[in-house]
């Protein structure tokens, strides 16, 4: 393309386009964002958009389509669904203080496995970004979930363990080296089995020092303190998607506190078959939750809970002690079923924190994100004041896991307004009595009147003019008017501004002094506001060590009151564990089954193994 004929604005959009090839390019053009030739075709056939062109110095009319900037989640959703990428050029400087053209920066890389959106995700699962790195007959092995902050590592040279490990995390985005395509791994299997978008990065992504030391900063932990200082591949992978996830967000993701090593032999091991066939998380036939064992046994109040539930099903303890462990939590919390109840009531209010956690450490959040994060916090008092009766060693553990994080609720409840607004540029974000500049601004904004009326009051007593008014002109501001008849007794002090028919307008230093305030009080406070709303968010997101242990913690204890409840109300038996390899059931009843079938439908029937 002939770009020296080009408008500034199509140069540069074609060298940002260069940039991000692979991505449909949203370029922030005054109200919408606008897209180009080829871009544009596609966003106008998936969005159902009408195409139309643009002269940009060619002989043909340049593709283009747009959306209204406010609206532009709900487009993004839906091409990133589709399995698109998005890149968001913005306007990072104000239209009216440019010279020349607008400085126009990517903030924002969206993709399938880094939509953090909620409109996009499902509360009750995860959504991960997997990174395949195959190296020297290794498979290395990373799956992150930055919506939640929840990071694996592994490492395998099993071709079998490797499609295990996708289709128990089943991504929404697989990311590998061009290596991986050559391992006789048949990458159009993998992409069909979790439906996932699967890309290469280049070369220079997958070279192991700098992977090691990209952990290391992000951690600030050696690889050896970290438990993966042997996983040389797994170290690969994880330090290839933890880029990724920088290059995408444009930050350092300082909320994702840990990373775990994904022990097989922790858990047992279900290959896809086997979750698949045995229905434990989706019906086969309609893939849908109605109908499997995760729709029998979920009864949980959080996203969290929710979550954690789908993994104590396709992750099975295969330890004794473990096992009986949480057979103990759950027969105490149905011995004491009053008391889990109001537990659940407690839990009910309480929103998803570790979704809210990525959401305020990225530049997403707005006030009402802190509003339910404050309201989620406020019941964990409630709920460890109950769990203190319990005295289950798991439940202990969890009791003790309980971090009230007193000071942020604290914070917030002096600094965030209940009836604060979505957006964080309108204002109306800080309470009155958390700053004191921004309440002295307020009070200018909303008594602007009365202080005229007040400045109004004091000049007619220093200069005795009855008449003297103070009054409003577009062109000159505010003015003290004073007819001809007392024009004698006018100050020295007073600045003469216009001269009218019947009399004069004058000015003084306090009036220019008020009149700025006045005119710039609503600015300066909104500007002002939004500054103070990004240091609260900050105080917040440094404590997301404290955030996310808090929310494994009531993740667990919704899991364990639903597993209870469900018992209960389905008069489940414990089964005793025996390690003679012999299995016998007397009137055992299938979950399933028998709620699908309805009450008194089923037959029980004994099973002897």
């Amino acid at each position: 393309m002939a770009e020296k004929k080009m408008s500034p604005m199509m140069v540069h959009y074609l060298e940002t386009k260069k940039q991000y090839p692979d991505c449909i390019l949203f370029y922030r053009l005054g109200d919408f964002y606008e897209m180009f030739f080829d871009d544009a075709r596609t966003a106008a056939e998936e969005l159902e958009l009408v195409l139309t062109g643009k002269d940009c110095g060619l002989e043909e009319r340049a593709p283009m389509c747009g959306i209204p900037f406010h609206a532009a989640e709900s487009y993004i959703t839906r091409l990133v669904k589709k399995g698109y990428k998005v890149a968001i050029a913005e306007q990072t400087e104000d239209p009216k203080l440019a010279k020349g053209l607008v400085r126009r920066e990517v903030i924002r890389v969206v993709t399938p496995g880094t939509i953090i959106s909620s409109d996009a995700l499902d509360d009750g699962k995860n959504n991960y970004l997997m990174c395949i790195a195959y190296v020297c007959g290794a498979f290395g092995l990373s799956a992150i979930d930055i919506g939640t902050g929840e990071f694996y590592i592994s490492e395998t040279s099993d071709m079998k363990s490797l499609k295990d490990f996708v289709s128990h995390f089943s991504p929404s985005e697989i990311i590998c080296n061009d290596e991986l395509f050559m391992s006789g791994l048949d990458t159009a299997e993998l992409e069909e089995r979790v439906h996932a978008r699967l890309s290469a990065m280049p070369r220079e992504h997958f070279y192991e020092d700098e992977c090691r030391d990209l952990i290391r900063k992000h951690f600030h932990a050696e690889l050896s303190g970290l438990g993966i200082a042997d996983l040389s591949a797994g170290v690969i992978a994880a330090g290839t998607v933890l880029r990724y996830v920088y290059d995408t967000q444009f930050s350092t993701v300082s909320y994702i506190t840990g990373i775990r090593i994904y022990n097989l032999s922790e858990h047992m091991i279900l290959d896809s078959s086997t979750l698949r066939n045995l229905e434990l998380l989706e019906t086969l036939r309609e893939k849908e939750k109605k109908g499997s064992l995760l729709y029998v046994l979920d009864r949980t109040r959080t996203a969290m809970g929710a979550r954690l539930m789908r993994r104590i099903i396709s992750e099975p303890l295969i330890s004794r002690d473990a096992i009986v462990k949480r057979q103990d939590a759950v027969e105490e919390l149905c011995q004491r079923f009053i008391d889990r109840e109001e537990i659940v009531e407690y839990l009910r209010p309480v929103y998803d924190l570790d979704r809210l956690l990525s959401r305020i450490s990225s530049a997403v959040a707005n006030p009402r994100d802190l509003l339910m994060f404050s309201q989620s916090i406020s019941m964990v008092p409630h709920i460890k004041a109950v769990l203190g009766l319990f005295s289950s060693e798991l439940l202990k553990e969890l009791y003790e896991g309980l971090d009230e994080l007193p000071e942020l609720l604290e914070l917030l409840s002096r600094a965030i307004d209940e009836d604060a607004p979505v957006s964080v540029r309108d204002g109306g974000i800080i309470k009155e009595g958390f700053d004191q500049e921004a309440d002295r601004l307020r009070y200018t904004k909303n008594h602007g009147k009365e202080l005229l009326l007040k400045l109004e009051q004091e000049e007619r007593e220093k200069t005795g003019i009855r008449t003297l008014k103070i009054k409003f002109n577009k062109v000159f501001g505010y003015s003290i008017e004073i007819s001809n008849s007392f024009k004698d007794q006018v100050p020295e002090r007073y600045r003469r501004r216009q001269t009218l028919a019947n009399g004069e307008r004058y000015t003084t230093e306090e009036l220019e002094k008020l009149e700025e305030e006045l005119i710039g009080a609503d600015e300066k406070l909104r500007a002002l506001e939004y500054e103070l709303f990004l240091q609260v968010k900050e105080q917040v997101a440094a404590e997301a060590g404290r955030i996310h242990r808090l929310s494994s913690s009531l993740a667990m204890l919704d899991a364990l009151c639903s597993l209870s409840s469900v018992a209960q109300r389905n008069n489940f038996v414990r089964p005793s564990i025996n390690e003679k390899g012999v299995i016998d059931i007397k009137d055992g009843r299938h979950p399933v089954v028998e709620l699908m079938l309805g009450e008194g439908s089923f037959i029980p029937n004994d099973t002897y193994l």
